[in-house]
């Protein structure tokens, strides 16, 4: 027997195609065969919240067993998973190869996915993850959308709580009426023919978050690639289904990952590396489409062609050298290290990629912001989350940089509103490929 958290873990299919999937009498075996395991464990106390809930049912059960725990109150541990992938990734003892098979985050999905099937699915949390939909309704109006969404607006905000579930406080993303997309069209940096990198072709992945509420993330990160030599297409069909797969609407992810795979197939064919923007999306198109399509061979091809932006700037500086002009930041860097970007098992490459600037000042966070996606912005988690990332916030706040950054755009925007919420001032939340775009003078 293998304790699975002392190698790489080994990570199944999704059996999501098949009708045992959605058996309620297995599910329900599973979930008390895992969540046994887990009460015995208890190593992941501290990740989020959804192990403290579980311990607490147990704890406060007449037999201070999960025996003890009906099946009904299983829902409020489910609803408490973000999917972030921390317990499987980085806590867990029992995951693959382990004899237990335990995958923590996939049984929450399992359960979720279960109940979508049964009718039991939020029709507003569904519009919500629209994010194609939403991300082209609100660009087409983004001064009035971001009016109404901004959080000192309390003639909206009360609205959209009651309406949508959106907590009143959280901080929610900007739109822009050009997406990443339009830009990149219009915008194409000159291609740096003397750079050590020359010759290399990337296709950017725009992902929905860069392309209607991020776009200068995406133009930063166009700009250092064309420095450093290396030719970029933007193309960006669809979704990647991280906000599907959130609500367990795993059919709707396979169908995206069908039409992005095909989308982005020609671009590879011709040698072309593909470049997530989003620590999330790119953890999407390595990890999570091939356990759902794992006879795909246009996903497989596609999952092993495709790096987050971070990963690339390393590579290219480990291969080939980077471009010269890099000039040293002033005040340092707090960089928190998302936990998609962890979980794709690649090490700390925004670090990596921020220390390469001339004599950097690099302060690492690693720890979970509390956010989770969609997940930290509702009513009924906003005071969680802010209870999870307040640890990171106070961090960040101690650190005192003059640069925050995180490769997750949200998480980003989270820490600064945690920051805020114990009295201190954060700098704007960036990506760090902004924060090295900077560094080039390429703001």
């Amino acid at each position: 027997m293998r304790e699975g958290s002392l190698e790489a873990p080994t990570r199944h299919p999704l059996a999501w195609d098949q009708p045992d999937f959605y058996d309620e009498q297995k599910l329900e075996e599973e979930l008390r065969r895992v969540f046994d395991i887990c009460h015995g464990c208890r190593r992941c106390f501290n990740l989020c919240d959804s192990f403290p809930r579980l311990f607490d049912l147990v704890d406060n059960s007449s037999t201070g067993e999960l025996d003890g725990v009906p099946s009904t109150a299983f829902k409020s541990v489910v609803d408490a998973c973000t999917l972030c992938d921390m317990c499987f990734m980085t806590k867990c003892p029992y995951v693959p190869p382990h004899e237990f098979n335990l995958d923590f985050p996939h049984l929450m999905l399992r359960y979720r996915a279960v109940e979508l099937k049964k009718g039991k699915g939020k029709f507003v949390d569904a519009q919500l993850t629209e994010t194609d939909r939403n991300g082209r309704l609100a660009g087409a109006m983004a001064p009035l959308a971001n009016w109404a969404s901004a959080t000192g607006n309390r003639l909206t905000r009360p609205v959209a709580e009651k309406v949508a579930g959106i907590h009143r406080d959280a901080e929610l993303p900007k739109f822009h009426g050009r997406t990443f997309a339009v830009r990149a069209k219009a915008e194409q940096p000159p291609i740096n023919a003397g750079a050590p990198g020359f010759g290399r072709k990337a296709v950017l992945y725009a992902t929905c978050f860069v392309n209607y509420n991020g776009p200068d993330i995406g133009m930063a990160a166009r700009a250092v690639l064309a420095r450093n030599g290396v030719d970029t297409e933007v193309v960006y069909p669809v979704c990647c289904g991280m906000p599907q797969l959130e609500h367990g609407n795993i059919a709707r992810v396979a169908a995206n990952a069908r039409k992005v795979a095909a989308a982005l197939k020609p671009y590879i064919e011709q040698g072309y590396d593909v470049i997530g923007l989003v620590p999330s999306c790119a953890l999407m198109l390595k990890f999570e489409w091939p356990l759902l399509l794992p006879n795909d061979p246009d996903v497989k091809r596609l999952s092993q062609a495709t790096f987050d932006i971070s990963e690339y700037l390393v590579d290219i500086a480990k291969r080939n050298g980077l471009a010269e002009g890099l000039r040293s930041l002033d005040g340092g860097v707090s960089i928190h290290i998302a936990c998609h970007a962890r979980a794709q098992n690649v090490g700390q490459k925004a670090a990596e990629m921020l220390r390469l600037i001339p004599g950097a000042d690099v302060q690492v966070i690693e720890r979970c912001s509390g956010h989770g996606g969609s997940w930290g912005v509702m009513k009924d988690n906003f005071e969680v989350a802010v209870k999870v990332g307040k640890p990171v916030a106070r961090q960040a706040m101690q650190a005192d940089k003059k640069h925050l950054a995180s490769e997750c755009p949200l998480a980003g925007t989270h820490i600064a509103q945690g920051i805020r919420l114990q009295g201190g001032t954060p700098p704007e939340p960036l990506h760090p490929i902004q924060i090295f775009a900077r560094a080039y003078g390429l703001a």
